[in-house]
């Protein structure tokens, strides 16, 4: 493995956004899901269960009497042939990446999942039958607080013909590229911002591949033994064998779908922009080390230092200071501390500073553009406008000392025109409401 590090950024963290940040997560209930082992071929009844806040991914081999629970962390991953294998010896766990794409993609953090065998189900080769079980059980708030693994610098890893650069990101960004020698795959590249509801979309789907070429010779290593063109996309020299593509570009999807189930090994949810180049389990999770290495763990959703990243604006008129929380395309919570150094209070007014109006309208729009900018992949190159206000409201006074904290809900969405609606208060206490619209475009 070749790892080379950039320069370091600065890290602020407080009290009280850690008591703040977004709660963490796990399901209502239990779900079940059975079949067979995609490489060792045997039957296995996979339980998802709810799991007490702290917990972290767990698995347990519940045909094992006496087995300790396996987390899914990047310390007890095993290197092994064309899987992600957590744990060695009888109580080892196989292919486990399409189960935990499913749970990363949901942003779930405490979950138990029982198996008993030593694989869980191959399905029909992708994650969707894992998202489908995780969302039917309910995904809930589970106390506590989550926890981010934030890249501050840019970091490279080459793990034989995988390559992969990791730079700072506000959420989860992959660009995944793939180069096979045959006909329907060629050189594929996908590119996604990850969130519950891109994944569930674009990703959950797409399933694993092989070739016919090579059956023989991973039967003969003990490998592939439950695959089927029933539950993976077999090619051989013409094209598909007894089935069809559901994209053109669903192997370099699965690529990608497998990333999003490595990453989980983090132990957090990873916010970073990555590139990868002939992605393998094998690297990735040499990427995942590398990741919990040089990468800081917050439980800010959004510090200044990441606002700054997003939004154009700089002193004296950025006027949101912390993320508190974010609900992809629904609402999101920003925080404005009010001081004395504001320059505006120089004349507004003298002996008697009060924070105008106009700047707290503002200070809930840059809340707001957090929101919708968070939605691009590359949200330097664009900008948001605000187009219109309407029933604007001044309840009381903002002063010296005071801490905004801003909450906008979404509306209505039609393309890249939002509606929303703000309320800003002070120690609980509302001091504006607004409607707002607003437009991204290119900057």
């Amino acid at each position: 493995m070749i790892l080379h590090a950039g320069t370091s950024g600065a890290v602020q963290k407080g009290a009280s956004l850690a008591e703040q940040g977004a709660p963490r997560r796990t399901i209502g209930r239990e779900a079940v899901v059975e079949g067979i082992g995609l490489h060792l071929g045997k039957p296995c009844r996979l339980v998802f269960r709810p799991a007490p806040t702290g917990t972290g991914i767990v698995f347990l081999r519940t045909d094992m009497e006496g087995a300790s629970p396996i987390p899914a962390r990047v310390e007890m991953a095993v290197e092994a042939e064309r899987r992600t294998q957590l744990g060695s010896g009888p109580e080892a766990l196989h292919t486990v990446e399409h189960v935990l794409a499913a749970v990363g993609a949901l942003c779930i953090d405490d979950l138990e999942i029982g198996m008993d065998g030593p694989e869980p189900p191959i399905m029909d080769g992708s994650a969707a039958p894992f998202v489908e079980a995780l969302q039917g059980a309910g995904v809930v708030p589970n106390g506590g607080r989550a926890e981010w693994l934030v890249l501050r610098k840019t970091i490279r890893v080459v793990e034989g013909e995988s390559v992969y650069e990791a730079r700072p990101c506000m959420g989860l960004s992959l660009d995944v590229s793939i180069a096979f020698p045959h006909p329907l795959i060629g050189e594929q590249c996908t590119q996604c911002l990850v969130t519950p509801e891109s994944f569930t979309r674009e990703l959950a789907s797409a399933r694993t591949f092989g070739f016919m070429h090579e059956v023989d010779a991973l039967r003969a290593k003990g490998l592939i033994q439950g695959a089927s063109t029933t539950n993976a996309v077999v090619l051989d020299a013409a094209g598909v064998v007894g089935n069809t593509l559901r994209w053109p570009d669903e192997f370099s999807r699965h690529k990608t779908l497998d990333c999003v189930g490595d990453l989980v090994l983090a132990g957090a949810r990873v916010r970073a922009h990555i590139h990868a180049h002939k992605p393998s389990h094998r690297g990735t999770v040499a990427l995942v080390r590398a990741l919990v290495q040089h990468a800081v763990r917050e439980l800010a959703v959004y510090s200044v230092e990441d606002i700054m990243q997003v939004l154009p604006h700089r002193y004296p008129f950025l006027l949101v200071d912390r993320i508190l929380e974010i609900e992809e395309g629904k609402r999101i919570v920003g925080l404005k501390n009010v001081t004395i150094n504001e320059p505006f209070f120089q004349g507004h007014f003298p002996g008697h500073p009060i924070m105008p109006g106009v700047l707290i309208i503002e200070s809930m729009a840059q809340v707001g553009g957090m929101l919708l900018m968070r939605t691009l992949a590359d949200p330097s190159s664009k900008v948001v406008y605000f187009l219109s206000l309407d029933n604007v409201k001044f309840r009381r006074p903002v002063k010296p000392g005071d801490q905004l904290r801003i909450e906008m809900e979404v509306l209505q969405i039609r393309g890249t025109m939002c509606k929303m609606r703000g309320v800003a208060t002070v120690d609980g206490q509302v001091v504006t409401e607004a409607d707002m619209a607003a437009m991204v475009r290119d900057r």
